[in-house]
């Protein structure tokens, strides 16, 4: 085996960039063995090892920087909340990161999308004046002082022509809902969360405070987030920073309307619906119950359960920057969850995540299933069914 180089300097800056759980990691290797990488065949299955990833930042040893390695993390969580040690694993993963993309060596395929970001304020390379173009047809009200939630629509359902579906059919839902809810418009700017979790500590900071204070300056106190992702990091990140805000996603208002006869559906589904948890939504949101009653209030619908479903909800492979990813069929997670969908009866899949649509779409696409299982977003389902 080839001597590696310790690094003591680097060692101590991934400490300082926020892996200051780095040194509790005992190396017992549960990390790897639930890592759900470790699920399909590959090149990148067999390169990345969260453990031994985690051992060279220890020692501050070269190799951990590889691409296959660094950066093919999803951040999806299954290691972190099973941790006998409580290591914050995925603080580890994006301070690892940020002394590659801080020191200007970010992976050539995520370039163009952190330039974007930096440009454009989201990283989907759209110009910032066409952010709400995604209202045409729609009567979406601006938000105000005579607003109690600012609408906060995620950049990919702004400018993916498939995710703008998605925001559309929130704002039926919410009006119909008689939620009292407004957008800002083009001075928003992308959450940062995926921006952090690649490593570019400096453009998260960059559109934090932009956001932070565009928020506080109109006055926001209440936020509904169109994706976990954003939810996530108005909850988690933003305070640190001066943005204190209550922060729901759209599911949990929802809900919430359901339960108090504000809001209820006519139109028979007639489907048999099995809901796929987003990881941000789930295990990093604590929010299982509210997707799941939506589905229980619409008539006719016939709900079913994924083989991993809940903690254990297998990752679309879409989080900490894998959405801007290439993977070959058939080493990709959401194939997995594609064929349990259709084992198990499913018409429908939904999930309630801009990125997880995208993802399985593409692992339905790549399997040739799309004829016998539509992927949809929870909002879309809920949407057809409004009298």
């Amino acid at each position: 085996m080839d001597p590696k180089n310790i690094s003591l300097e680097m060692r101590d800056y991934i400490w300082e960039m926020g892996a200051e759980t780095l040194n509790w990691c005992m190396q017992c290797g549960l990390c790897t063995n639930l890592c759900p990488w470790r699920l399909v065949p590959g090149e990148t299955s067999e390169s990345f090892n969260i453990r031994h990833m985690q051992r060279l930042g220890q020692m501050g040893m070269e190799g951990f920087e590889d691409e296959k390695s660094l950066f093919a993390c999803t951040t999806c969580g299954t290691c972190q909340v099973n941790c006998p040690r409580g290591v914050k694993i995925i603080d580890n993963v994006r301070a690892m990161r940020a002394s590659i993309v801080g020191a200007g060596m970010a992976p050539g395929s995520l370039r163009p999308i952190l330039g974007s970001a930096h440009a454009n304020g989201n990283p989907w390379s759209g110009p910032r004046e066409k952010r709400t173009e995604w209202q045409s047809g729609l009567d979406v009200p601006q938000f105000g002082p005579d607003r109690e939630y600012f609408l906060f629509v995620c950049c990919h359902s702004c400018y993916d022509p498939r995710s703008t579906k998605i925001a559309k059919s929130i704002v039926r839902l919410l009006t119909a809902a008689q939620v009292s809810f407004g957008v800002i418009g083009v001075e928003e700017s992308c959450c940062g969360e995926s921006m952090r979790k690649i490593g570019d500590e400096e453009l998260f900071q960059k559109l934090a405070e932009s956001n932070i204070g565009l928020f506080n300056g109109r006055g926001v106190t209440k936020i509904i987030t169109t994706s976990p992702h954003c939810t996530w990091s108005f909850k988690n990140e933003y305070p640190a920073m001066g943005g204190e805000w209550e922060v729901f996603h759209y599911t949990e208002i929802l809900d919430r309307a359901v339960q108090q006869g504000k809001l209820s559906f006519s139109r028979e589904t007639g489907k048999r619906v099995a809901f796929h948890d987003p990881c941000y939504l789930g295990r990093h949101g604590g929010l299982y119950e509210p997707p799941r009653n939506l589905l229980k209030s619409l008539p006719g619908c016939h709900a079913v359960e994924l083989n991993r479903t809940r903690e254990m909800s297998l990752c679309c492979a879409g989080g900490g920057g894998r959405i801007w990813g290439e993977v070959p069929m058939g080493e990709r997670f959401g194939e997995l969850r594609i064929e349990d969908a259709c084992a198990r009866g499913a018409e429908i899949l939904a999930t309630a995540c801009p990125y997880c649509v995208n993802m399985l779409t593409d692992a339905c696409t790549s399997l040739g299933r799309q004829d016998a299982l539509e992927i949809a977003e929870l909002s879309e389902v809920l949407s057809r069914t409004l009298s």
